[in-house]
């Protein structure tokens, strides 16, 4: 493939409007979360409060709860997948907008009821992106939609994240949650242009079937057992990524001694950038590497970036060792996430695409949300160095099994 056949990709119609689709995906998220909390804490809202607050992020977790129900039904309009995107972009616009409405001082619970709705939306609104993005990018444009989305995600979530918080000093939080709920526009505007999906993908016959239907199907495409390795290799394949994740930041701080600057400014600001450098790259790279082999180098490198932490950990304070390990950690990661994306969309069966993604993303969100108490342990009773040295050791197991699962991921490679 020559350099323009990859340009050809990433600008084409499908990839273009994923980007955009990726941004309205991410926009919401900070919004029940981060930026609440912020506001909360300037509205002099006490910390039980806020910490139950917290738990409006449930939704994100549960939505392959719901989403068989977005599998069966088709709206009246745009179809399965647009049909609801548009809807929920819609209902987070005014949801959005209503936040803004509201005050934590006058009014908390009515806040944090349209917390909850905004969490919902916006999940429900995942579920419809995440099929869409998987039933209509062609297999050698996985890679590439994989990383434009995650660059629209990263990016919207650092509009309303630390661009909001920008934002609310200088035009307060009510103008702020306004000005954000406008800009849900962007993914109502994406939603209309992008095309339909290749092919008549007829929908589950009955909720019942919606429901089964995913797992008769992978099942019987990978039997009993295949089924089981595939899903231990989704929890597996991020895993040692996510362990060093989990405490990066209370390492740079407190374990090397970095300040808050120069953690905001090299892990979280150069380290957005190089995670969606990253993620260009990678997808660049995987079509003419194929699935597997781009799996095994982007997973092989994730492993390694996390020996550069415990280099920083043994040397010390270092400023050249801190952004070699964020920029090393960080390109690997974007790789990695662009090949893994791309991996869970040619598992999918276009019948079911929106329960089996999130079922998925479900298994992969493992390391993420149960390896932090493990970690703090093993750093405060082993120290840093010989911590990073075990999460090294943590991404060996879905290395393994990706080798052992190699056949079968080429198989997939033709989608």
């Amino acid at each position: 493939m020559q350099a323009k056949d990859y340009l050809h990709i990433f600008t084409n119609r499908r990839v273009a409007v994923v980007l955009l689709l990726g941004f309205s995906s991410g926009l919401p998220l900070a919004l029940s979360g981060g930026t609440l909390q912020a506001w909360m804490t300037t509205a002099g809202v006490d910390l039980k409060t806020i910490g139950i607050f917290t738990l409006v992020g449930v939704p994100y977790t549960l939505k392959f709860l719901w989403a068989p129900f977005m599998d069966r039904f088709v709206p009246p309009w745009l179809g399965r997948r647009r049909g609801w995107m548009v809807a929920m972009q819609v209902a987070l616009m005014l949801g959005i907008a209503a936040m803004g409405v509201g005050s934590p001082q006058h009014a908390l619970w009515a806040l944090a009821a349209l917390a909850v709705f905004v969490a919902f939306t916006s999940a429900s609104q995942d579920i419809a992106f995440d099929a869409y993005r998987a039933d209509v990018l062609r297999p050698a444009e996985r890679g590439a939609g994989a990383a434009v989305s995650v660059m629209g995600y990263r990016i919207a979530m650092l509009v309303s994240g630390a661009g909001a918080l920008i934002m609310a000093d200088h035009f307060g939080w009510h103008t702020t949650y306004l000005i954000l709920a406008g800009l849900m526009i962007i993914g109502v505007i994406a939603t209309l242009l992008g095309p339909e999906p290749d092919g008549h993908i007829a929908p589950p016959r009955t909720l019942q079937e919606a429901v089964t239907g995913p797992f008769k199907a992978f099942v019987s495409l990978h039997s009993l057992t295949g089924a089981a390795w595939i899903l231990l290799l989704i929890v597996l394949y991020k895993l040692g990524d996510a362990f060093a994740g989990t405490l990066s930041t209370a390492f740079l701080l407190r374990g090397v001694g970095f300040s808050l600057s120069e953690v905001g400014a090299v892990n979280k600001g150069l380290g957005l950038f190089a995670l969606i450098a990253g993620a260009l790259f990678g997808g660049a790279l995987l079509p003419k590497l194929g699935l597997y082999r781009a799996l095994m180098l982007f997973g092989v490198l994730q492993a390694i970036s996390n020996l550069s932490f415990m280099a920083l950990a043994w040397a010390g304070k270092s400023y050249a060792l801190l952004v070699t390990a964020v920029v090393f950690e960080q390109v690997s990661g974007g790789m990695g996430t662009a090949a893994f994306v791309a991996l869970l969309m040619a598992l999918c069966d276009h019948r079911y695409t929106a329960t089996q993604f999130a079922l998925f993303s479900a298994f992969s969100a493992f390391g993420r949300q149960y390896l932090g108490p493990p970690a703090g342990v093993l750093a405060d009773e082993l120290g840093w160095v010989i911590f990073f040295f075990i999460t090294t050791l943590a991404a060996l197991p879905g290395l393994w099994l990706l080798w052992r699962m190699r056949t079968r991921i080429l198989r997939l490679d033709g989608g």
